[in-house]
């Protein structure tokens, strides 16, 4: 049983021996003492006061006296106004840190068959240009959002929307078929999504000089877009495959291809996955469908040039358009469609979806749409609203090819880490295949760490060089303590160092600090999927490496004589790098063993 627990059950039978009061166990938290005061554990005695009809003081002295006589966890205790602070006898420490180091897949609960399902999407590219930034951090939210709600106990379904059909699509196609002269990734080398993504920026660059030409005959910009031969040739295309003409078809089809090889590539070396990939061009139908059984039932409306509309400001919103008047779908109608289709597939307890805050308005309205359909969970879906990721220079634009495409963007950190990690002698002593290792490792860590430390609600100006430091609140700083607590092990091992009993051993205070820290690991992982944070388990690793180094510094490990005090020691390395490896893969970031 887990020291809090202990407090938690001694507490309640104390204010039921002292003032008769029925306080279940669960309703008492016990919190960690703050720093500056004496104590392990705090619990706050106002609720009881009432009862008692004492000053918070004097029932926090009655309990805790109560304790001392009757509860052997209890060593002494300080009583600082309202806050009982609680000192727990030191030998118990050492049955908190055996429980942790011999409980499988601690800090987690693995779902079973009658568990919640939970869908996560995530990603959600278009087929015109290669994942970017903000993909990156899209995917390293989703991905880790899915690993902490399945060690909270829930089955959880990955799942991806691809855009893969719309007027940006035909950007690409146009342009691949007026200046492409049939060249494909082979033949040019280039991964097939950055081929494709550059024909996009190709069709920007002549639809801004035509609208230029166009312009310098006297016509207003808004003149010159309306009557731009390219745009209306892009145009000409959607029609066409929306007709299902053969030859566009085909043309879409290969293009795509080339494009979802060059994803997956991305995808596996990110370390992102899926378990299910729907595609837009086959949910738009159904979404239309849905649409026009709300025009018949009256919950939609249709204006005179034939487009159908849903009034919303009932509900305090607007008017929101489903369907163009030519009868094509917008974005709203393909996620009803989606919507539609996944709970076909699933029995979906939860759905949430991993989209960037400037769509808010979008879900709200979604939410709406799903509820006047007549779908139960409309009301339910979870919009993980995340900020935008910038760059020290400003924000990204995909049509000026202005991005920081994804590839480019994990070649770099790699080389950075390979750079920083030889300047500082992490690499000393490895092989050429080990030291690229990690490189790869420590670099997309670095990356990883760096932007899922942060509230996921607020912006980021992502700065590579402050995310490579192996000091400070950084990713290889903590991947680094792992190596460091490995290395120590092995050094024990090969030094015929066996973990021996330590139950009478005495922790001093850092000790003591650690094993704490470790106990809070499973609380930890509740409140992140509760809250959707991968922040917290971020920052919690960080604050435990921060422990362990506290620990490392102050503690002779190998040269301590006392066999006992020894076991304890290496036994809190061997379960420290347990969790930090545990934590860290729920961010998606890998570890090294050496380093």
């Amino acid at each position: 049983m887990l020291i809090d627990k202990i407090i938690s059950e001694a507490v309640s039978r104390a204010v039921k021996a002292l003032y008769g009061v029925d306080a279940p166990a669960d309703s008492i938290v016990p919190q960690a003492t703050r720093k500056e005061f004496e104590g392990n554990l705090t619990i706050v005695t106002f609720p009881w006061v009432k009862a008692a009809r004492k000053s918070p003081e004097q029932v926090g002295t009655e309990i805790g006296n109560w304790l001392v006589d009757n509860e052997p966890a209890v060593n002494r205790f300080n009583v600082i106004k309202g806050f009982l602070n609680i000192v727990i006898e030191p030998t118990y420490w050492n049955a908190v840190l055996k429980h942790i180091s011999e409980t499988p897949d601690y800090g987690f609960t693995r779902p079973t068959a009658d568990s919640p399902l939970v869908m996560v999407e995530y990603s959600s590219p278009n087929t015109n240009k290669p994942l970017h930034l903000g993909h990156v951090r899209n995917n390293l939210l989703g991905f880790s959002l899915a690993q902490i709600l399945e060690a909270c106990g829930n089955n959880v379904v990955k799942t991806n929307i691809v855009n893969d059909r719309g007027i940006h699509i035909c950007k690409s196609m146009l342009a691949w078929q007026k200046w492409g002269e049939g060249c494909t990734p082979e033949s040019t080398g280039k991964k097939g999504d950055h081929l494709i993504g550059d024909f996009y920026v190709l069709f920007d660059k002549h639809y801004k000089a035509e609208l230029k030409e166009l312009m310098s005959q006297g016509l207003s910009e808004e003149e010159a877009a309306a009557k731009s031969p390219l745009m209306a040739e892009a145009r000409e295309m959607l029609r066409k495959w929306e007709q299902g003409d053969a030859d566009v078809r085909a043309l879409w089809e290969t293009m795509n291809t080339w494009v979802y090889t060059g994803f997956d590539e991305t995808y596996k070396r990110m370390g992102v996955g899926f378990d299910k990939i729907y595609y837009e061009s086959q949910t738009y139908l159904e979404g239309k469908e849905k649409v026009l059984e709300g025009l018949e039932k009256g919950i939609m409306y249709r204006k005179e040039d034939g487009s159908v509309w849903a009034d919303l400001t009932a509900d305090g919103l607007d008017h929101k358009l489903l369907l163009r008047a030519d009868g094509t779908s917008v974005y709203m109608t393909q996620d009803i469609g989606t919507a539609k289709l996944r709970y076909q597939d699933y029995p979906i307890s939860k759905m949430i979806y991993v989209v960037g805050n400037e769509q808010n308005y979008h879900f709200q309205v979604l939410s709406l749409l799903l509820d006047k359909l007549g779908f139960e969970w409309g009301k339910d879906l979870v919009h993980f609203s995340y900020g935008m990721v910038e760059l020290p220079n400003g924000k990204m634009k995909s049509r000026e090819g202005t991005v920081v495409d994804a590839d480019d963007l994990m070649d770099d950190m790699v080389a950075d880490a390979r750079k920083v990690s030889d300047e500082l002698g992490k690499l000393d002593g490895l092989s050429a295949d080990e030291a690229a290792n990690v490189a790869e490792v420590v670099g997309l860590g670095a990356l990883k760490y760096f932007l899922l430390k942060v509230d996921p609600r607020k912006n980021i100006t992502f700065n590579p060089a402050e995310s490579i430091d192996f000091n400070g609140n950084t990713g290889p700083f903590i991947q680094y303590t792992y190596a460091r607590i490995r290395s120590v092990l092995r050094k024990a091992a090969d030094a015929g160092l066996a973990i021996g009993d330590y139950t009478t051993a005495v922790p001093g205070e850092r000790e003591i600090a650690l094993v704490q820290r470790l106990a809070d690991f499973p609380s930890v992982v509740q409140e992140a999927g509760r809250t959707y944070s991968p922040a917290l388990i971020a920052n919690f690793v960080y604050d435990l490496v921060k422990e362990y180094n506290q620990f490392y510094h102050d503690c002779s490990i190998l040269k301590e004589e006392n066999p006992e005090v020894r076991s304890l020691r290496l036994t809190l390395c061997e379960t420290t790098a347990g969790v930090i490896r545990a934590a860290l893969n729920l961010l998606g970031i890998g570890v090294v063993e050496r380093m």
